[in-house]
């Protein structure tokens, strides 16, 4: 009988049984660390443990092919070739589907690496980005105080002008009424003229202080936008 059979550590019957009860434990775990993976978990301790089982029953395996050549009888032999042919079987695909897994979850460690690298890059581009922002804000901003300041310069420099030219005209009635008095006390023409070009050259004056002030804010205007 097969179960008479010793060698190694037991008959064939008993590493038989040994490697289909760590088989079932292996399968059971690969089974495990796929619905791992679909919950997004990882166990590499488990991984581990499933890898030695499958190694164990390997070892077992190459056991049983040397016990199964040993029995005398055909029929036994070819019973206990096939079943030990099945068990070699059912352990190389349980080590390919933890294989694959494992080259799966490596793939995915990878992938999320890179996402980390990569939103590491992203952090450090958008500092600078933002740097760049608020350079470029202070900036906006120091134009357009400047801006408001020239403004409120040419408002009060219109204010001004426009102040002038009233007290002009006041200064026009007067020299006019004083005028009427030294011609009647008979004041010289040279006099005469010399006031009126003084009225000439403030007239000047004041439409060339007018015409600069609109000329630089005009360029101040173009230069802001």
């Amino acid at each position: 009988m097969a179960s008479g059979i010793v060698g190694g550590g037991g008959s064939l019957s008993d590493v038989y049984s040994s490697a289909k009860r760590i088989l079932l434990k292996a399968r059971d775990g690969i089974e495990r660390l796929e619905r791992f993976e679909s919950s997004s978990m990882d166990s590499p301790d488990l991984a581990s443990s499933v890898k030695r089982d499958i190694t164990e029953v390997r070892a077992l395996c190459s056991n049983m092919d040397s016990l199964w050549r040993s029995i005398p009888v055909k029929s036994q032999r070819d019973l206990w070739r096939r079943k030990t042919e099945q068990v070699g079987e059912e352990a190389e695909y349980l080590n390919q589907s933890l294989e694959k897994y494992m080259s799966r979850n490596q793939r995915k460690m990878l992938e999320a690496k890179e996402r980390a690298d990569l939103l590491g890059r992203a952090s450090g581009e958008g500092a600078h980005i933002l740097q760049i922002f608020d350079e470029e804000a202070q900036a906006m901003s120091s134009v357009k105080n400047s801006k408001r300041m020239l403004e409120e310069s040419f408002s009060s420099g219109v204010a001004i002008l426009s102040k002038y030219a009233e007290q002009k005209d006041r200064l026009k009635s007067a020299q006019r009424k004083a005028l009427d008095v030294l011609n009647t006390v008979g004041l010289s023409n040279s006099v005469l003229r010399l006031i009126e070009r003084r009225n000439r050259v403030d007239t000047w004056i004041k439409y060339a202080g007018m015409i600069a002030t609109l000329v630089i804010l005009y360029l101040f205007i173009r230069w802001t936008r």
